[in-house]
């Protein structure tokens, strides 16, 4: 690895805290502040999302009009501009029909916008027309996850040979891969690109379009966000139909674990959080407990077990086993519940009603409210994730650092991070269970609790080493930089392999 820096532009539709609907928005924003400070010259673009718009952020103008070709012909856009707290400058791509709703991908009611292909196909091209017309030249542009596949795929077909982007490799990030962006066939016109892409290696999926399929076919290095998450996606496990074009990268594919920013997530450092406290003195997470059963309207208590699970509320965060199992949870042992989250209707319908039939016990919002998760890290003992599938996940790792014991399925990221707790030696940092059932996930949370309350000794070397864990972007930042040497390798080479 050399010590060369890079020019890098970074295109996702999230970037937390302007956009953000789970860790992606999260890690996007790490990385571009993780990069900046490695001296990089780092640049994100975003799509103008309503949301933005109606923010306190200031925006200014860079290109009043920029035109995009389509397969159907020319669409304008604008392009704003504002700069975050880490100096990474932001450059927003408006378009008032696509981007001016209520939600990002989909309606109030968890529809999709039945047409994602062509706001999310636009924003792909728009983001390459702007380093056109900034003339930006980058070495590395960094797509994420389906919204922005498409980015890596006219790079290496519309914009092959254009002098201010041929020389660019290009990175596909993947983030979470059932969702693959998989669209009717019709659609393939108005994307605009060539006809020979739309074949079952590269952009066809069963006579329809997937832009996922299409971003790793192109892109000149592909990563996903956990080791493990990585082996799972080169088999079944992972997720079908992505795996033989995942094993075509080889080299060029392999799981760079996500890192967390300590300077938001540290309780030595958090200043949304009532009392501040360390691994030598946790005696503020004891407050920090009481200010969060407050908040809750639970009982007071400080020698009560207290679960506490954030996230969104579908079934890829295993929030079917929590709904089956919370019920027996508080009533057959002494703990309390908080959950923080939205998504599916019928869930959030679900947990929105606890707190009424369960006074005291149990207490639940519906939504995102950034102060709350952090209260819920720092003022709760375990932290719950029972999910399907986790490529990464973010909050298991805020947890160790907080001291709140994550009880996990061993999956992705999950598996990676956590060690499971050994009751002959005391020695773990969590707790963990493999099977995708209720059963499964209400007996380990037995196991937490019986911990708690019967294992004090244990509970203590627990949080003493899950907050001793370092999984900060500084290891991160440096893999993707290699990560990025190796893109630039394989992109030099194929530009030799056109020439001849």
């Amino acid at each position: 690895m050399t010590n060369q820096t890079y020019s890098i532009v970074i295109v996702s539709s999230e970037f937390s805290p302007f956009a953000k609907t789970g860790g992606l928005g999260d890690m996007v924003a790490s990385l571009a502040a993780g990069l900046k400070r490695k001296g990089h010259d780092v640049r994100v673009v975003l799509p103008l999302y309503r949301q933005i718009r109606e923010s306190p952020i200031v925006l200014h103008t860079v290109l009043s009009s920029m035109c995009v070709t389509m397969g159907i012909g020319e669409v304008w856009c604008a392009v704003r501009h504002a700069e975050t707290s880490e100096d990474v400058p932001l450059y927003f791509i408006e378009h008032e029909d696509f981007f001016h709703r209520t939600g990002f991908y989909h309606d109030q009611q968890y529809k999709d916008y039945p047409d994602n292909s062509r706001r999310f196909g636009f924003f792909c091209k728009a983001a390459l027309q702007f380093i056109i017309d900034l003339d930006l030249k980058p070495d590395i542009i960094q797509v994420n996850d389906w919204q922005t596949a498409l980015a890596p795929a006219y790079l290496k077909t519309v914009f092959r040979n254009h002098p201010s982007l041929g020389k660019s490799a290009s990175v596909l990030t993947i983030h979470n891969a059932p969702y693959q962006g998989i669209f009717p066939a019709l659609h393939d016109r108005w994307l605009g690109l060539p006809s020979r892409s739309f074949l079952p290696d590269i952009f066809e999926h069963y006579d329809r379009i997937n832009f996922l399929k299409a971003g790793i076919h192109f892109a000149d290095a592909v990563n996903t966000v956990s080791p493990s998450y990585a082996r799972e996606m080169k088999s079944s496990v992972g997720d079908p139909g992505l795996a033989p074009t995942i094993l075509k990268k080889g080299e060029q594919f392999r799981g760079i674990l996500n890192g967390v920013d300590y300077d938001a997530w540290s309780p030595e450092r958090d200043r949304l959080i009532p009392a501040r406290y360390s691994v030598e003195d946790l005696s503020g997470k004891v407050k920090c407990k009481t200010h969060l059963q407050g908040q809750f309207h639970l009982e007071e208590k400080a020698r009560i077990a207290l679960i506490g699970f954030i996230g969104r509320l579908t079934r890829q965060k295993g929030v079917h086993l929590l709904k089956e199992v919370v019920e027996r949870v508080v009533t057959n042992m002494v703990v309390q519940v908080v959950i923080l989250g939205s998504g599916e209707p019928q869930f959030e319908r679900y947990f929105r009603t606890l707190p009424e039939r369960y006074p005291g016990k149990i207490g639940a919002y519906i939504g995102f409210h950034d102060g709350l998760a952090h209260s819920i890290e720092a003022g709760a003992d375990f932290f719950v994730m029972p999910s399907l599938y986790e490529p990464c996940g973010l909050n298991q790792m805020y947890s160790l650092r907080y001291g709140t014991l994550p009880i996990v399925r061993a999956t992705g990221g999950l598996d990676d991070t956590v060690e499971n707790y050994s009751e002959s030696t005391g020695n773990g940092t969590g707790f963990k269970f493999w099977d995708h059932t209720a059963d499964a996930l209400y007996y380990t949370i037995g196991w937490a609790v019986s911990t708690y309350y019967d294992r004090p000794d244990h509970m203590h070397m627990l949080r003493k080493k899950a907050m001793k864990q370092d999984f900060s972007w500084n290891r991160s930042v440096k893999e993707y930089e290699c990560f990025f040497e190796m893109a630039m390798e394989a992109n030099n080479k194929r530009r030799e392999h056109d020439v001849s």
